[in-house]
């Protein structure tokens, strides 16, 4: 059989399925959440504002990425509602007030700011997300970095099986978790909290947010 003449192949734990598909590529549009987690995270105080953070992927801006099979071009292009820098700004936003860690009017001591080096949902065998974020914090003011550092999250789900139903939630959930998971890394880095001295609260916690 000439593999030639289909334009969508697919390779599933080394069995070959071919899919004849009346569209080989169309668009996802998804959106990512962030899910305080009681008990796990570190309270703080609010000595924070929001920076901004620089898309550094080099792919367009509302792009998080593809489902792809091991043989054959992308199916499906997965889009964020927002752009990402704005989707990685308001994760660390709810990430920062579930904690007390958010200053009222934008007026706080220090600026939690970054670089996206990487933000992706990924399908060939496995459904997969990945985020990886240099977080900044400026002394507010002086704009002067005194901590950074680059914080990484990832989670990956069992083998994909052709015909079970869409991957697309799927890969929403991991890559949204993929991101919770480097955001509360920076946040509850106690290297980063002793470099600025922030202190600890009890206001109440923050509700899930869509992003």
């Amino acid at each position: 059989m000439d593999i030639m003449n289909f334009r969508c192949l697919s390779v599933i734990l080394g069995a070959v399925t071919i899919l004849s598909l009346s569209a080989c590529s169309s668009s996802s549009v998804v959106s990512l959440d962030y899910v305080p987690q009681p008990g796990q995270s570190l309270r703080g105080t609010p000595d924070f504002s929001l920076g901004q953070f620089k898309d550094k992927r080099g792919v367009q801006a509302q792009t998080l990425g593809h489902v792809r099979m091991p043989i054959g071009p992308k199916v499906d292009t997965l889009q964020t509602r927002l752009p990402i820098s704005d989707i990685v700004r308001n994760s660390f936003g709810y990430g920062l007030e579930s904690r007390g860690m958010l200053a009222p009017d934008s007026r706080g001591r220090f600026i939690l700011s970054g670089e996206i080096h990487d933000l992706r949902s990924q399908l060939l065998v496995h459904p997969y997300g990945y985020a990886r974020i240099r977080v900044n914090i400026l002394e507010a003011g002086s704009n002067r970095v005194i901590f950074t550092k680059i914080y990484e999250g990832e989670r990956q789900s069992n083998a994909y099986r052709p015909g079970s139903g869409s991957p697309v939630p799927v890969l929403r959930d991991l890559t949204s978790r993929a991101l919770q998971d480097a955001v509360d890394r920076a946040l509850d880095d106690s290297n980063m909290r002793q470099s600025i001295g922030t202190g600890s609260d009890a206001r109440p916690r923050y509700t899930p947010g869509m992003l």
